[in-house]
């Protein structure tokens, strides 16, 4: 079988089209594509469109995600995750795990966020983390997102866990920098963890290493949001 989806657990530093790469080269197809990208930082389940099935992008890149994303308070990093230069230092003490608690629910439900630049989107035929990289910064509309469920897990300064039940659309490194100010501090995602995409979740993600054409799933029923 040839036409279907894999559910797989994307590694740490690679891209998604680094994914998406070597599955063409596992099964021996170009007809291949993602539902949803992944930074190269970031694990966890990353829908991959097999066949004909790369038809059908739309329908899944709009599934709700759920996330655990770990915040480091006191650094703002240009990409908004690791492994960038640091734009900025500031005082991060005063923060309790009670005012990390409370500043989650206010960033829960129906918000509107600027895309950071570091980012896919396009800027005049140009993509935006293309003029990042050059030191260029343009205006960028806000885009309304939705954030269902937004959680603390654990609080060890500088950083904080949360848990997150979002939109599609959400970058979690924006997030994650606009709740650090909210806080009157900084901060960068410094670790982030997809755990489903819609109701593909991590149990059914496959390392890919395992990528064969016996790992296909079947196209779920089109009741599936």
């Amino acid at each position: 079988m040839r036409d279907g989806i894999l559910v797989v657990n994307k590694p740490k530093g690679m891209t998604s089209h680094d994914v998406v790469d070597a599955v063409r080269r596992c099964l021996g197809i170009r007809r291949v594509g993602h539902a949803g990208t992944l930074d190269p930082l970031a694990t966890g389940v990353l829908v991959v469109l097999v066949g004909k099935c790369t038809s059908l992008f739309d329908r899944y890149q709009k599934l709700e995600k759920e996330y655990v994303a770990e915040l480091t308070l006191g650094v703002k990093m240009a990409s908004g995750d690791a492994g960038s230069a640091i734009l900025e230092r500031k005082d991060f003490s005063h923060i309790t795990r009670e005012a990390a608690a409370d500043i989650l629910r206010h960033f829960t439900g129906t918000l509107m966020q600027v895309p950071p630049m570091f980012s896919a989107l396009k800027f005049k035929g140009k993509k935006l983390y293309e003029l990042a990289r050059k030191g260029i910064e343009v205006a960028r509309p806000a885009r309304m997102i939705e954030v269902k469920e937004l959680k603390l897990l654990d609080f060890d300064l500088p950083r904080f866990r949360f848990y997150l039940k979002c939109s599609h659309g959400t970058y979690v490194r924006k997030l994650g920098e606009d709740i650090a100010e909210a806080l009157g501090s900084v901060g960068y995602l410094s670790h982030l963890e997809r755990h489903s995409v819609g109701s593909f979740t991590m149990d059914q993600a496959i390392e890919l290493s395992r990528v064969n054409e016996a790992a296909i799933r079947q196209i779920p029923p089109a009741k599936e949001k």
